[in-house]
C-alpha cells in the first residue's frame, strides 16, 4: 500500500512540476515575442529615426548654419529669406516626414509602450508634429511668417528615450534568448 502512495505521491509532483515548468516557458516565450515586436514595431523604428533626423538636421547647420555651427533659428541675427528658403524645402521633404513617422508609431504602436503611461515627451512629439502641419499648410498658401511648430521638437529628449528604450529592450531579449551578457 506504502509503494501505491508513494508511486501516486511520484506522479503527483511530475505533473505539477512539469506543469509549472510548462507554465514558466510559455510566460517566457510570450515576453520574448512582446520584447521582438516592441524591438520591431515601435523601439528600433523610433530609434533609427531620432538618429536619421538628428544626424541630418546636423548635415543642414553644417551646410546652411551660421558661423560657429548654430542653426539660423539659434542666432541674433534673424534668417535671410534664402535660409527660411532653404529651411521649408528641408521641412517639407526631410524633417516633416522623419517627424510625421516618429507620431505614427506612437499612435499606432501605443499598446508596444514600457511605460504604463503615455510619456509626456512622446505626447509633446505628437503636437509639434501638428504645429508643422498647420505651418506647412500655410506655406503652401504661400503665406511665409511662420517658419517653425508652436511647440518645440523635444530632440534630445527623445533620442535619449529612443536609444534607452532600444537597449533596455535588446538586453532583455539577449536574457530571454539565454545569451550571456558582455561588458
Amino acid at each position: 500500500m506504502i509503494a501505491v502512495v508513494v508511486t501516486i505521491g511520484l506522479a503527483f509532483v511530475g505533473y505539477v512540476v512539469t506543469y509549472l515548468n510548462g507554465l514558466r516557458l510559455s510566460q517566457r516565450q510570450e515576453r520574448l515575442a512582446r520584447v521582438n515586436r516592441q524591438l520591431s514595431d515601435f523601439y528600433g523604428p523610433l530609434f533609427a529615426l531620432t538618429e536619421a533626423n538628428s544626424r541630418t538636421f546636423g548635415a543642414f547647420v553644417e551646410r546652411h548654419g551660421r558661423p560657429g555651427g548654430t542653426s539660423p533659428f539659434d542666432h541674433e541675427i534673424p534668417p535671410t529669406a534664402e535660409e527660411l528658403t532653404e529651411w521649408r524645402l528641408w521641412v517639407t521633404t526631410v524633417f516633416l516626414p522623419n517627424i510625421r513617422a516618429m507620431r505614427d508609431l506612437v499612435i499606432d504602436h501605443a499598446d508596444l509602450l514600457s511605460e504604463p503611461e503615455m510619456p509626456p515627451l512622446l505626447l509633446q512629439l505628437c503636437a509639434h508634429v501638428s504645429g508643422y502641419e498647420v505651418t506647412t499648410a500655410r506655406w503652401a498658401q504661400g503665406i511665409h511668417d511662420q517658419h517653425l511648430s508652436v511647440v518645440s521638437f523635444p530632440s534630445e529628449e527623445l533620442a535619449a528615450y529612443a536609444r534607452r528604450g532600444f537597449a533596455t529592450l535588446k538586453r532583455e531579449q539577449a536574457r530571454l534568448l539565454g545569451q550571456r551578457q558582455e561588458g
